[in-house]
Parts: structure tokens; sequence; C-alpha cells
């Protein structure tokens, strides 16, 4: 992926020597806690395309609502210029931000953009306690991106994925998730808090599978604009999706696939709805919940 000398955010506050950011029981889910089963399974899908509790959490728990234009976003604490991986958190930042301005400006409407942290351990968040083991993920309360750099070392020694744009398909999954909030999609998902459990689990396979085609819209303007693409690099980012679907990681971890309980979509949904995004470069393609079939 090339990158280096692009433009990069003002946007990303780094908490990474704030000493853990404090404790907390974890995630509230309708006034439950999340088991350690749950963030053992959390643990695992959450180690490549923002495959995190917070995002559906959050929204199920009514955490997703409103508009943007509320939040105050205080100046960013900026890295050392010789950080070379908070560089590039910054570039692929700045690179979503560009995009996603022109895609909003071409219908007439505003950007407005997130925040992104950095942290080491544990932080505090408008949806509770961050913490590593989640994986990156955004909070809509406060519509801040998060996301520990640890978690790319993760990737590489579970999933053995090292590419640039593998990491830098994480950040653009998470920004789409903020672009789902700007836009109310997510406020669907919180309707589905007073189903059941498959149906709930149902609203968060679209609304992931969603964000992960709009990873891919963002892909194909930046590629469009900044030629960020090298040979290998959409290969390695489809092949990552496919290690880390729902059905893939349940036969890995538990030897069976149970369908209802799936959250992200099955590998060849994630690959689906991303090559559409990429393909297209347009957001009317990512209509998960308008899609007859995933």
């Amino acid at each position: 992926m090339k990158w280096e000398g692009n433009r990069e955010s003002d946007n990303v506050e780094d908490r990474r020597d704030d000493g853990g950011g404090g404790g907390g029981g974890g995630f509230g889910f309708g006034g439950r806690s999340i088991g350690i089963g749950t963030i053992a399974i959390a643990l695992i899908g959450s180690y490549f395309l923002g495959v995190s509790p917070m995002t559906i959490l959050s929204a199920l728990t009514g955490g997703g609502g409103g508009g943007a234009s509320q939040v105050q976003q205080a100046p960013a604490h900026q890295t050392p210029a010789s950080d070379k991986q908070a560089k590039f958190v910054r570039t692929v930042l700045a690179s979503t931000e560009d995009a996603w301005t022109a895609l909003f400006q071409a219908k007439n409407a505003r950007y407005i953009k997130p925040k992104l942290v950095l942290f080491t351990g544990a932080t505090q968040t408008a949806c509770g306690t961050g913490q590593t083991a989640s994986g990156p993920f955004y909070c809509p309360g406060d519509q801040i991106v998060y996301i520990d750099l640890a978690f790319y070392r993760l990737m590489q020694e579970r999933f053995h994925v090292s590419s640039e744009f593998a990491q830098a398909y994480v950040i653009a999954h998470e920004v789409g998730h903020h672009v789902q909030h700007l836009l109310g999609i997510d406020k669907q998902v919180e309707a589905a808090r007073n189903g059941s459990e498959s149906q709930a689990n149902a609203a968060s396979v679209k609304l992931e599978l969603q964000a992960d085609c709009l990873a891919g819209v963002w892909a194909f303007h930046a590629n469009q604009t900044e030629k960020i693409l090298e040979k290998g690099d959409v290969e390695g980012a489809l092949a990552a999706a496919t290690a880390i679907g729902d059905d893939t990681l349940q036969r890995q971890s538990q030897g069976t696939v149970v369908p209802d309980s799936f959250t992200h979509g099955t590998s060849a949904q994630r690959v689906r709805w991303f090559s559409r995004g990429i393909d297209s470069g347009e957001i009317g393609q990512c209509d998960t919940f308008g899609a007859r079939q995933l």
C-alpha cells in the first residue's frame, strides 16, 4: 500500500501514556454485563475488520442515536513524527476524511470527521471502558474510533495478516460505522433490541456487512485520488475477510456452525460486500438492510 508522504489527520489523540485508562466492569447490554464467554468470542473475531462488541451493543442500548453536530471534540494530542505506526494511522484516517467529505458533499451534506484515539490496555469511552481485548471499535456515543496498535501484531500472529492495506481496512471499517451513525442507519439496529436474540444478531450482521462495504467504497475513492493500492493488496484483504467470517471462526473454535448466532456475517458474505464497495465506489450499493440476499 502506498501511503507515505500523503496528508495526515489532526484528529488523532494519543492516550498510550495514560496508564491503561482505568477500570470498569466491561460493556453493558440492556442492563446486563457481557460475560467472559462473550468476550472470548469477541476477542477471536475482533482481530480484523473491527469485529467489536462496542459498535453493536452501543447501538442496541441506545448509544447510537442523534446527530453528529452536537459533539464537541477536544484538540487531539499529537504523536511524535518518528512514530511510523501512528503516522500510518493518521495518514489512513486523513484518507477516509478526504473520501467521505467529497462523497457527502456530492449529496449536499456535510461530513463530520470522527476522532481516532490510540490507547494501550484500556481507556474510558462514552460506551464504557474500552479494552484491547475488544479489538478496534467505534463508539457512537462520542463518535470516536478506538484502537490499541498492539492489535496489528495480533493480526499477524493469529491470522497471518501483515499487509498495510489490511491494517488500513480495519480503520476504514470502523469509520464505516461512523458513516452509518451520521446517516442514522444504526437506529435500525437499535430497534432490534426489543426483538429476539436471533433478530438482534441478524440486524448486527447487516450493520457489519454494510461497514465492510463502506470500507470498500473508501478504498475505491482513495485509490482513484491517491493511487494507494499495490499488487496483492485487495487479495490480501479478501483472504483476511475470509479468515474471520462467523462460520469460519465458529468452525475453528467449536467445530460446529450456528447461523442464528452470527453477528458479523459469513466469510463469503464479508468478501462479497467488501468487493461490492471497492468495485462500485457507490454508497447505494451497500444497502444490506434492503438486500434480498446477503
